[in-house]
């Protein structure tokens, strides 16, 4: 805080203190006094406004930040990333930074990513380098669970996480993070390079800042791979090429954004949950899983071998639509025998695109002897699901296959769970609007859609919503205010509605223009069935939040409204937060004069023993005041 406006701050509890000694018994003149005393100093502390966000990116290794050693071979080197970065102008506005370290509160670790045309967020991120940065082929399912972890426990800090990458295990390491992350509500991008960031001619620089938009402004609840100008699901890629910048595809899945010279959401593509479930970590993955490559005249003691123990589950690549040679009955032996030994197979094709189907004998040969259908997964995909699946030790051999053949993250195609799109709308609007460009028309039915939804929710029609979301509209899109239709339900009050939007993907992470989550919304709105629901699907006050959370606190407690301190409480508030005056809010119940308020606070652990700006505790306001009942409750 500067001189003047810690000058400002004290001469406002001066004069606010000067007036509770002569008017005590007017308590409402008091509040209204402090209220307008500390206005010159209310703005100054401001960390992050409603349009900012925050971004962790981890920074495992690989090329991406590579320079040349004194032999002039690219390797990684320790703790030169983050000061490099910070001196390019793509990637750190130091202008804008450097306005924000005069806020005492700020975190001067963090970057500022230049703003751009293509949101009107700014991105404050932060960098953690890994102590070992690692070779992407040195990774191994112990450096998965290492980097689940990792974002665990900084889930509840940051808007979203960029994970920099290697490129050659990259797909692993997102198909296996896909299936780690159960309930995720939050956007992960994982990003590398194939020519170092810091090179004259780079991809590494637009792959980075596009990781970072897109984890900070599109809140795409999935791990995704950004490389070369598209981002995919994490679980649907490989890599293609060792050379072409473009070094990463999914076959069998379109690119969830594209970008040019805009960024082209395909919100269809994006997979949405259907439960209510806070975010979890499963941070096991078994190592008794192989992947064999059926190939002509392939050995049968290769087969043997592959199925011995250890091994609990195997990924068979093979022919087409997943055949081997229909006279190769020692190969169906064995596979039938490692099935009878509790041994989970899983057949997939080695065709880049495509799916297994049971169209041919050999195919229907397979299933009878119990090998389950990998329908159209990567190889990668599958290895990593079923090493995931294998660790569920809660569920029954059955179970386990049934799962490798469900849908759990979007690892494989699912005919029932594509949007149903109406040409009949389409055709209309094209008609009558006389729009001729398809991407125009899809802009415009995408508006039309999303606003009948809302009108579905303002009449609380749940049939409409129902055909309205068959009809692709989008659970989450956002208005001019930002706000979802998630937000509007539970301004008006439906707990069903937000019940049954949470299970139809509905983001409880995302925010309106001015910072507002729909957990906040619920708070403000005094509905604790809804803040009920939204903390079973993982919403929560993040850091970034204290401020807002603060000013409610200080209302609450100001106006003795003791049931919204405990709504606040129910939402993971913290109530020892401070505000611009550094005051609690047992200060403000206090000097308010609100015993009901203040005994709510002392039964649920604010501390006490904390001073305001001028070294006050709340005790020494009742003291001064005279206030015998507040005395009391601090003995």
């Amino acid at each position: 805080m500067s001189l003047i406006n810690l000058e400002c701050s004290v001469n406002g509890v001066k004069k606010k203190f000067s007036r509770m000694e002569s008017r005590d018994s007017n308590h409402r003149s008091e509040c209204n006094l402090e209220r307008n005393d500390s206005v010159c100093s209310k703005n100054q502390l401001k960390t992050l406004d409603g349009n900012d966000r925050r971004v962790l990116v981890i920074y495992t290794g690989g090329t991406i930040g590579m320079v040349c050693n004194e032999e002039g071979v690219l390797a990684p080197q320790k703790n030169l990333f983050e000061g490099l970065i910070r001196e390019f102008p793509q990637l750190h506005d130091p202008a804008l930074w450097e306005q924000r370290t005069h806020d005492p509160t700020f975190d001067r670790s963090f970057l500022v990513l230049p703003k751009t045309n293509d949101t009107s967020l700014r991105i404050f991120y932060k960098i953690q380098e890994y102590e070992n940065l690692l070779d992407s082929s040195n990774m191994s399912e112990e450096d998965w669970i290492f980097l689940a972890e990792d974002i665990k426990k900084y889930y509840e800090q940051y808007d979203g996480f960029v994970v920099l990458h290697g490129t050659d295990t990259l797909s692993y390491t997102a198909s296996a993070l896909s299936f780690m992350f159960e309930n995720l509500g939050k956007g992960i991008v994982i990003t590398g390079s194939q020519i170092p960031i810091f090179e004259p001619r780079s991809d590494g620089v637009d792959n980075f800042v596009s990781s970072l938009l897109i984890a900070g402004g599109l809140n795409i609840p999935e791990v995704t791979v950004f490389f070369g100008s598209k981002l995919y699901r994490g679980n649907r890629t490989r890599k293609v090429s060792a050379t072409h910048l473009h070094a990463f595809d999914s076959p069998n899945c379109v690119p969830i954004v594209e970008v040019g010279l805009e960024m082209e959401v395909n919100k269809a593509a994006i997979f949405k949950p259907n439960t209510i479930e806070k975010f979890h970590v499963h941070a096991r993955m078994s190592k008794n899983v192989g992947l064999l490559r059926i190939f002509p005249s392939i050995s049968i003691a290769v087969v043997k071998a592959f199925c011995q123990p250890p091994i609990e589950g195997m990924v068979l690549e093979c022919y087409g639509a997943g055949n081997i040679p229909i006279n190769r009955d020692d190969v169906l032996n064995v596979l039938a025998e490692a099935v009878k030994r509790g041994v989970i197979l899983i057949v997939i094709t080695q065709c880049n695109t495509g799916s297994v189907a049971a169209l041919y004998e050999t195919g229907q040969l397979m299933a009878k002897y119990g090998v389950v259908s990998g329908f159209d997964m990567t190889p990668e995909a599958a290895l990593t699901k079923l090493s995931y699946v294998l660790t569920k030790t809660e569920l029954s051999y059955k179970e386990k296959t049934e799962m490798m053949m469900k849908n759990i993250r979007g690892e494989l195609t699912n005919v029932s769970s594509m949007a149903i799109e109406d040409q009949t709308l389409k055709e209309a609007l094209a008609k009558s609007l006389n729009i001729q460009s398809p991407k125009k028309l899809l802009e415009v039915t995408e508006r039309v859609i999303s606003s009948l939804l809302l009108y579905g929710i303002e009449r609380s029609d749940e049939g409409v919503i129902t055909k309205l979301l068959e009809m692709g509209a989008d659970v989450n899109a956002q208005d001019l205010e930002g706000r979802t239709p998630l937000h509007e339900a539970i301004l008006k009050g439906y707990a069903p509605i937000v019940e049954y939007l949470l299970k139809n993907g509905a983001n409880v992470h995302l925010k309106n223009c001015n910072g507002e989550s729909p957990l906040m919304t619920a708070v403000q709105q005094d509905a604790p069935i809804i803040i009920s629901l939204l903390m079973k699907c993982g919403a929560h006050f993040a850091s970034a939040d204290n401020k807002q959370v603060s000013e409610m606190l200080s209302l609450a407690s100001r106006n003795g409204a003791t049931r919204k301190l405990e709504y606040l409480k129910m939402a993971g508030a913290d109530l020892n937060l401070i505000d611009e005056m550094y005051q609690t809010s047992l200060h403000k119940a206090v000097i308010c004069n609100y015993p009901d308020t203040a005994r709510f606070l002392i039964d649920n652990d604010v501390v006490k023993e904390a001073k305001d700006i001028l070294g006050y505790t709340a005790l020494d306001y009742a003291v001064k005041l005279n206030r015998t009942l507040f005395i009391e409750m601090f003995k």
